[in-house]
């Protein structure tokens, strides 16, 4: 296979693709690690609002961050549809809650949009990417960035 050929490749399948409150979001696929139907949750005292707790997955104990509080919406009310998208977050493995996931895809030749500077929340937005096309616009998640909050977790498990 041609280096042309699989950077195409890559390219098509590139974005895992979820639904928040129906709004369409991604994530790269390189930075998913797994997506599972939601464990049991630990509340932890002090986390950030976002972090609903620790969940114990494969004996790892993972931070569950509900995307709909990190995004400003209503916490989420989990339905059969509900899932965890587990992404390599700087720290570790975060849970990211999410109200659905669509797909596996590729943004497509043209279909990038400009990621619009609205103030001074524009870093904790967290978004990295928007793109056109299938009906409508899909916001790609910056991993690093609306999970920072979940990182600090991490600390206050570990006791550092």
């Amino acid at each position: 296979m041609s280096r042309s050929s699989r950077k195409r490749a890559e390219r098509s399948r590139s974005l895992v693709g979820f639904i928040v409150d129906s709004v369409h979001y991604a994530v790269a696929i390189e930075s998913v690690r797994e997506i599972i139907n939601p464990l049991p949750i630990v509340p932890l005292p002090h986390a950030p609002a976002a972090v609903l707790g620790l969940a114990d997955h494969r004996g790892e104990a993972i931070p569950i961050l509900d995307l709909r509080l990190r995004l400003g919406l209503s916490p989420v009310t989990p339905t059969r549809r509900t899932k965890w998208i587990l992404v390599n977050a700087k720290r570790g493995p975060v849970g990211l809650v999410v109200d659905g996931v669509t797909e596996v895809f590729g943004p497509g030749e043209g279909a990038e949009r400009e990621v619009p500077e609205l103030g001074l929340g524009d870093r904790a937005r967290g978004l990295s990417a928007v793109y056109g096309g299938r009906g409508g616009l899909t916001y790609v998640i910056d991993v690093p960035r609306m999970t920072a909050g979940a990182g600090s977790v991490t600390t206050l498990v570990e006791g550092t």
